[in-house]
């Protein structure tokens, strides 16, 4: 499991940790019953505190992409792939709705906005 952490985007040790194993389970590089490191091994080899590893385990348990099975382990659960995309387009609905906020504010009509998003995927490619 690869993961990159960096203490210079603002954001959490433990949701870049989230973020990048459930992006990691959503594009199938780990699979469905594969072992994770444990919280130790993890919290060492990342070399942070073993109670960041354990919140990021326990959010990922949460929101059902890791199951740890006592003396045994955290391993990927099984996905509804159709339920993980309604929920990361109900993410994106809503972050769309804060940008649609956001130009309405400064007078940005729908085809700037439209112009802006296209050239910003197509920037991602």
């Amino acid at each position: 499991m690869d993961l990159i952490i960096s203490n210079s985007t603002g954001e959490p040790i433990y949701e870049q940790i989230v973020k990048q194993v459930k992006n990691q389970i959503l594009s199938e590089i780990l699979a469905e019953g594969e072992a994770l490191p444990s919280i130790r091994n993890l919290a060492q080899e990342l070399r942070i505190s073993v109670i960041t590893t354990k919140r990021a385990y326990e959010e990922l348990e949460r929101d059902g992409f890791i199951y740890t099975m006592p003396g045994k382990g955290s391993f990927v659960s099984a996905q509804n792939k159709e339920l993980l995309k309604e929920k990361r387009m109900k993410t994106i609905e809503e972050k769309l709705q804060e940008a649609i906020e956001e130009s309405k504010l400064i007078g940005l009509n729908l085809e700037e906005l439209v112009t802006m998003l296209k050239i910003l995927y197509e920037d991602n490619l």
